[in-house]
């Protein structure tokens, strides 16, 4: 085992930890609390969606049609690729792999800026249409879009931009974290001196993920009919 190795791995018990299981168990269980908080931080609008979307079902299947399903679908294709190479980024911090570790976060947070964008061209559209939420939202657009009641379809779009803006903050929250922990190995800093670090913020990272699963069917593939 060469010496980065050794250092890579080698892990460090806290003065308030018994043993190295004891501080991972409790590094675990904080940070799956937080993700709990985070569910039901999310949970709130879900359930305003299902509400709404469940009262105004038709509204929904036609103003959903504003939204670009193929930049959504690309979207989705770039946070499967971030949560794959956030996992061999853990895998290769387990196994003392320093440089391989950092090229695979190093490909997460291009993907996490590919989402950013992709998402930044959406809302441009959005813009260019005036279709935000405000004093200024136009509707309808289209003779076939007239039978939708403009606050109803205000309603669709304003969701809509609650539940991705939220996301996409928590997407930059992860840039910046992965971004620290990159620093941290680049400069061999103590504190990720095990995988575990890494392997905390690679769940919050399938966190974010998971839900923009949940968000692609639920805003752009819409059936009126559900």
């Amino acid at each position: 085992m060469s010496a980065e190795t050794a250092e890579v791995i080698h892990q460090h018990v806290a003065h308030q930890f018994e043993d190295i299981a004891q501080q991972n168990e409790s590094y675990i269980i904080g940070m799956w609390t937080f993700l709990v908080t985070e569910i039901m931080f999310f949970g709130v609008l879900f359930c305003c969606y299902f509400v709404f979307r469940y009262s105004y079902p038709e509204v929904f299947g036609v103003v959903s049609h504003e939204l670009d399903t193929k930049l959504g679908f690309v979207n989705t294709l770039i946070l499967l690729s971030s949560s794959l190479s956030m996992a061999l980024a853990v895998r290769h911090c387990q196994l003392g792999q320093r440089r391989q570790a950092l090229l695979c976060l190093a490909f997460t947070t291009l993907c996490a800026f590919g989402f950013l964008g992709v998402k930044a061209i959406e809302y441009g559209t959005k813009y260019h249409h005036n279709l935000i939420p405000g004093p200024y939202f136009e509707w309808p657009h289209t003779a076939a879009e007239r039978s939708v009641d403009p606050g109803k379809a205000q309603l669709f779009i304003g969701l809509y931009f609650a539940m991705t803006g939220l996301h996409g903050i928590h997407v930059i929250v992860g840039i910046l974290c992965i971004g620290t922990l990159m620093a941290m190995l680049a400069f061999r800093s103590k504190v990720v001196e095990d995988y575990m670090p890494v392997e905390l913020v690679g769940l919050y990272w399938h966190f974010v993920d998971i839900v923009w699963i949940f968000l692609y069917p639920l805003l752009y593939l819409i059936d009126p009919k559900f």
